[in-house]
């Protein structure tokens, strides 16, 4: 049986969903037309690490660059971009008057609930 070499080939190149120019796209189209009329959508989800006082935090937000932490739950507003937990990565992505940003939170944090579900659109 003879043994063939298997040439390593990369994959299909381009802008995939949810890589950095998916994002640009996303934030350009939904971000600019929340940013016309001035408006900013968030959500997020919380869930408590049991027998800690920390909690996992994934939240998002798209809109208006003026009101963007107004789409994040109270309890992570001031963490965006911090580094005073376990784990805190943030993202942002700034598209003229739109911005989007995410963060992910691993840690304590002050006025979490065991488990959060957010949804707004102001």
């Amino acid at each position: 049986m003879s043994e063939r070499k298997r040439r390593w080939t990369r994959g299909p190149t381009g802008c995939g969903c949810l890589s950095g120019c998916g994002t640009f796209i996303f934030v350009f189209l939904a971000g600019g037309l929340l940013s016309l009329f001035g408006a900013v959508f968030g959500l997020g989800l919380s869930i408590g690490i049991p027998l800690t006082q920390s909690n996992v935090t994934v939240a998002g937000s798209l809109g208006t660059k003026t009101k963007i932490t107004e789409g994040l739950p109270t309890y992570v507003r001031d963490r965006l971009a911090g580094n005073e937990n376990f784990i805190n990565q943030t993202g942002t992505v700034t598209v003229g008057p739109a911005e989007g940003a995410g963060i992910l939170v691993i840690g304590a944090q002050e006025g979490a609930p065991a488990i959060d579900l957010y949804i707004v659109l102001r």
